[in-house]
């Protein structure tokens, strides 16, 4: 019997099947190729953004150190702002760097920003909103970033130092914090105000039960911060800043935590440098008192009030004793102890 003939519209049937299979292979294909090239376009611009985010929070890092120590970027920005505003309403030409501004502390913090991050302003201007915030962000977060480092590396280095000081009979431990403060004879020590006695019994009982007249609080400069941490009760100013702890305290963060043991805090230097950065006029150094303080305190997590102790105000009061010195006198006295300084950390 002769085999069956395949008809033709058969075979019609099939090559059509073929070339249907066949063409959505090659979509599938293409479409493939496309999600690829998307991916590797999405992965381009997240490592990009990663990048940069990077490159941020790394900047970030020493506008505690040099720029303000509690501001926000933002409230700063924001208090330029509105000066911009108010000088363009009186056809007052607007720039971050003029004289014009009244040197108050956030419009201070702003000129310092950009004079420190110099790409700052122009790039701020050039960027659009989502692309300013993530920059605002990442900013905010590599400074907070570095005063939280800061603040734990000289938990342990302080300690360290107090020990070796004052040889304690109970030696402050570098892990406990509520060991510190008024409890610890050694960190109150410290602590206390300089123009009265540590010494003497009325003294120590006095600020331990916080008593009327030896309330520790931001309006006395403590011990820490004088030479050999004891201060002339004729003259406050003499010996002021010149703590071996201070020192330590900043070259530890500055520089690195093993220079700080060779701290001697007797100033014997090379020539002044005048327009060493780590001495000028922001003296970063104002934020290592801070530092210094809030270490020898028996509080565990980092607040702006301790009890009757502004931290804020404390720094203030340091800042304006060099930027704001009342009389040519005292701006000398100001700018021969940030000689000192730069003698001292060079």
């Amino acid at each position: 019997m002769a085999p069956l003939e395949r008809q033709p519209n058969e075979s019609n049937q099939d090559s059509e099947s073929t070339a249907a299979a066949a063409s959505l292979q090659a979509r599938q294909r293409r479409r493939i190729v496309q999600l690829e090239e998307k991916l590797e376009v999405l992965e381009a611009g997240r490592a990009t953004k990663e990048r940069q985010s990077n490159y941020y929070i790394a900047q970030g890092r020493v506008i505690r150190r040099v720029v303000s120590l509690f501001d926000n970027i933002e409230d700063l920005v924001i208090e330029n702002d509105r000066r911009c505003d108010l000088n363009d309403d009186e056809e007052t030409t607007c720039s971050p760097c003029t004289g014009l501004y009244s040197q108050d502390q956030l419009q201070v913090g702003y000129i310092a920003l950009t004079h420190t991050l110099l790409w700052f302003h122009k790039k701020g201007a050039e960027m659009e909103y989502d692309e300013y915030m993530h920059m605002m962000k990442m900013l905010q977060q590599g400074a907070d970033s570095a005063q939280g480092d800061d603040t734990s590396k000289l938990k342990t280095l302080v300690s360290e130092w107090v020990n070796h000081e004052f040889k304690p009979d109970r030696p402050v431990d570098p892990d406990n914090k509520h060991s510190r403060g008024f409890i610890n004879d050694s960190c109150v020590r410290l602590l206390c105000p300089a123009e009265i006695d540590w010494n003497n019994p009325v003294v120590k009982a006095g600020i331990r039960d916080r008593a009327e007249g030896y309330i520790v609080t931001d309006m006395s400069f403590p011990a820490f911060l004088y030479d050999k941490y004891t201060a002339n009760p004729d003259d406050l100013e003499e010996g002021l800043f010149k703590g071996k702890i201070l020192l330590q305290g900043y070259t530890a963060v500055f520089t690195s935590p093993s220079s700080a043991k060779d701290v001697e805090g007797d100033g014997d230097g090379a020539d002044i440098i005048r327009n060493n950065r780590s001495a000028q006029r922001s003296f970063a150094g104002i934020k290592v008192k801070k530092h210094v303080q809030f270490t020898l305190s028996s509080v565990t997590s980092w607040r702006s009030i301790d009890g009757d102790f502004d931290y804020i105000q404390f720094w203030w009061t340091i800042v304006n004793f060099f930027e704001k010195p009342p009389g040519q006198e005292a701006h000398h006295r100001a700018d021969r102890l940030l000689e000192w300084w730069t003698r001292c950390i060079m």
